[in-house]
């Protein structure tokens, strides 16, 4: 198991830039699949990005050419880099991860079984 726990929120205005960063403990993350989800009161939990093992990164279209997913195994730290940020980010931002195969794709909330507490970004 791996636990995670996520910084980097704030608030910020339009067009602004935030990099939140996941720091994970308890297990080596080079292995996991990786993801960063967000999500707003009363809505579903939505799939952001994700960077498997071998460091390939998925993107909802909603983020693509904004919000960069990079990881450092070594650090053991998952980071997501925020650039022209839209009102519509705004959301509460969840780190996850899973060290089994993904199956479903690495933005599917469903794949993962380890969670952050959240990060709040606010665009405004």
């Amino acid at each position: 198991h791996v636990q995670l726990v996520e910084s980097g929120g704030g608030s910020v205005q339009v067009g602004g830039s935030l990099r939140l960063s996941c720091v994970a403990s308890g297990d080596t993350i080079s292995r996991y699949c990786m993801g960063w989800f967000r999500q707003i009161p009363d809505k579903e939990r939505e799939g952001v990005t994700g960077i498997e093992s071998d460091g390939s990164a998925s993107y909802a279209d909603s983020v693509k050419g904004r919000l960069t997913i990079s990881r450092d195994n070594a650090k053991h730290t998952l980071y997501l880099q925020m650039n022209s940020l839209k009102p519509e980010d705004t959301a509460m931002y969840y780190c996850a991860a899973e060290n089994r195969p993904v199956v479903g794709g690495p933005l599917d909330e469903d794949e993962y079984s380890e969670w952050g507490q959240g990060t709040q970004v606010t665009v405004s």
